[in-house]
């Protein structure tokens, strides 16, 4: 049941990283604003780094990930480019940007807050809580962007 639960946890990890990957190379392209390119750039890298360990962990651990479908991300995409055509002002993608990351650390928190204290594989409950963190900060640099 534990292992379950891990397993679950790096594939919480994994759609969150894709996930915004998928929506920064959307939104990057509409980002006029030097200071939010930079960010999402920043950001960009780090959700790499920490999606390219979740992966190496699925693969040392013969775990199964699967990546958003296509009809996820036509939508996101198709959602981004609606957005950011009305409105791509540093605050308005800022926003954009908070929404998502609110959605990843929701998620995160409640795949984090069911496993055990005592976790079958506490390797991958660190990598979520690492990411969790630095969604934290994500949001905190995102809302100081839209003020």
């Amino acid at each position: 049941m534990e292992l379950k639960k891990s397993e679950e946890v790096l594939a919480e990890v994994h759609r969150n990283c894709q996930l915004a990957l998928q929506s920064i190379s959307d939104i990057l392209p509409e980002a006029e604003d030097a200071d939010v390119r930079e960010e999402l750039l920043r950001q960009h890298e780090e959700y790499e780094r920490i999606g390219g360990r979740a992966a190496i962990l699925a693969k040392d651990k013969n775990i199964a990930l699967k990546n958003p479908s296509p009809i996820k991300k036509a939508m996101m995409w198709s959602s981004i480019k609606m957005n950011t055509m009305k409105d791509n002002s540093r605050a308005h993608i800022a926003e954009m940007m908070t929404q998502g990351t609110v959605m990843g650390i929701t998620a995160l928190k409640s795949s984090i807050g069911e496993m055990s204290r005592d976790c079958a594989d506490c390797e991958i409950k660190q990598l979520a809580e690492e990411l969790l963190h630095s969604e934290e900060k994500f949001e905190k640099t995102w809302k100081d962007m839209i003020a």
